[in-house]
């Protein structure tokens, strides 16, 4: 039987972005016959939701591993809250107590916290335990580095973390067996910035579509008191990040909207979850734009975090589901299968030639509005969006685009799917590391490409 250690910071009860793909694989990862152990944090007071529904979704055989983490109640003071620093002396520990006493065939990070991705290179030179990382977000991002960047958020924080990626990226991915990366734009900057970093070095592996977690928000649906309220407008709900990449997207749809602001029944806009803050705290994002367009009373917004499931919920309630690209356009949405999955009318803003778009030409499901990250056209880009928006309202229970392929989604993106994947690579990852590891000296990736996932 295969032993994977899984490395994921974060894990049920608490809720965050970046353990999703381990937590929705892990129940096909068990029904393979293989053995799991998630080393994560014991945080008493996680800046991310607390979710106890998410813990049903964990295979009983899976068994966690909890590391300390330290307190905010201190490091708030260093003016430190970055939950991969808190824990690093502790997951180290831990990690290799594990590694020490018992025998595991891989190594697997899955996670934000890059920083706690360095440990792999530590326990592999100390146990010649090979090691996997998964980019769901850049390590090093160029973007605030790009013309016509906003400035980095953060100050000195962010100097910080920018630097420590500089030092800990290429180091830490030089011993790394194989880069598993939701997008492929992410291996080809790597390419370019390092000569080492060869075509079998990673794979594309996308997110996958939360098909079982649909059942758990449609029970709450009918359970609990909505989430969006009721309102004679035409509701356009969305749940998750807004980042300055995604202004654009915004200003786009802002453009459109405020076009239909006097009609008999206008559009009103519902974000939730646009800012990592936890509950009762964070600054709303499209104030400003709002204002702008003159559409401060049909925007709303919570920057809070959401649950998970309530995210879900969200997409369910509303009347036009929407997906928003980013000026990054390597940026892979997680949340285009869910809310495909979600059955509702789908609008999706996306830059030309980016990963949203091409999605949406391939699963379909969505009308597509682009534009040009450089601003050229955006007023065709906002009357194509003007159009869609009166179709929509003209009839506001017909499809709008392309009829989604479900089947496609349910062979290739399902969470089954994606975790087969993974799969496939950790098994020829495994049976290479037990016939033929790389000589001392050589390069650290073998030479052969795992199949692409």
């Amino acid at each position: 039987m295969p032993r994977l250690l899984i490395i994921s910071p974060h894990f049920p009860p608490v809720n965050a972005p970046d353990m999703q793909r381990v937590r929705m694989s892990l129940p096909h990862f068990v029904d393979a016959g293989w053995e799991i152990v998630i080393l994560t944090v014991q945080d008493n007071e996680p800046l991310a939701p607390v979710e106890p529904d998410l813990l049903a979704t964990i295979p009983g055989p899976v068994r966690v591993v909890r590391a300390p983490v330290f307190s905010r109640n201190w490091s708030r003071y260093l003016g430190l809250n970055n939950l991969g620093l808190r824990t690093l002396p502790y997951m180290y520990a831990a990690g290799r107590r594990l590694l020490a006493t018992e025998a595991f065939d891989l190594v697997y990070f899955s996670t934000t916290q890059f920083v706690l991705c360095a440990l792999g290179r530590a326990w592999r030179a100390e146990f010649d335990t090979p090691y996997v990382i998964d980019l769901q977000d850049p390590w090093l991002s160029n973007y605030y580095e790009l013309p016509g960047a906003p400035r980095p958020p953060g100050g000195w924080k962010y100097r910080f973390a920018h630097g420590l990626a500089r030092v800990l990226e290429g180091w830490t991915l030089r011993r790394a067996v194989h880069v598993l990366s939701v997008s492929g734009h992410y291996l080809t900057t790597l390419r370019e910035r390092y000569p080492w970093f060869g075509e079998s070095a990673g794979s594309v592996l996308t997110f996958g579509a939360p098909d079982a977690d649909f059942l758990v928000a449609r029970h709450q649906l009918a359970a609990a008191a909505p989430l969006l309220p009721a309102t004679r407008s035409l509701r356009i709900g969305y749940a998750g990040r807004l980042g300055p990449d995604m202004r654009p997207a915004l200003d786009t749809l802002f453009a459109a909207i405020a076009r239909f602001k006097d009609a008999p029944r206008p559009f009103e806009l519902f974000f939730f979850g646009t800012s990592y803050a936890p509950a009762g705290e964070g600054v709303a994002t499209t104030t400003e734009l709002a204002a702008h367009h003159g559409i401060s009373h049909l925007v709303h917004e919570k920057p809070a975090r959401i649950g998970y499931i309530a995210s879900l919920r969200i997409m369910l309630e509303t009347d036009l589901a929407l997906l928003l690209g980013s000026e990054d356009q390597a940026y892979s949405p997680s949340k285009v299968y869910p809310t495909l999955l979600a059955g509702k009318p789908t609008l999706a803003v996306a830059p030309t030639d980016s990963v949203l778009e091409g999605k949406i030409h391939e699963l379909g499901g969505a009308a597509l509005v682009t534009f040009d990250p450089a601003g050229a056209g955006a007023a065709t880009s906002a009357q194509q969006l003007h159009e869609v928006l009166t179709a929509f309202a003209a009839r506001p229970a017909a499809p709008l685009g392309s009829v989604p392929s479900l089947g496609l989604i349910e062979r290739e993106y399902s969470a089954a799917a994606i975790a087969r994947r993974q799969l496939e690579v950790f098994n020829i990852l495994i049976t290479r590391a037990r016939i033929a590891p790389p000589p001392p000296g050589a390069s650290e990736y073998w030479p052969a490409r795992p199949p692409s996932a």
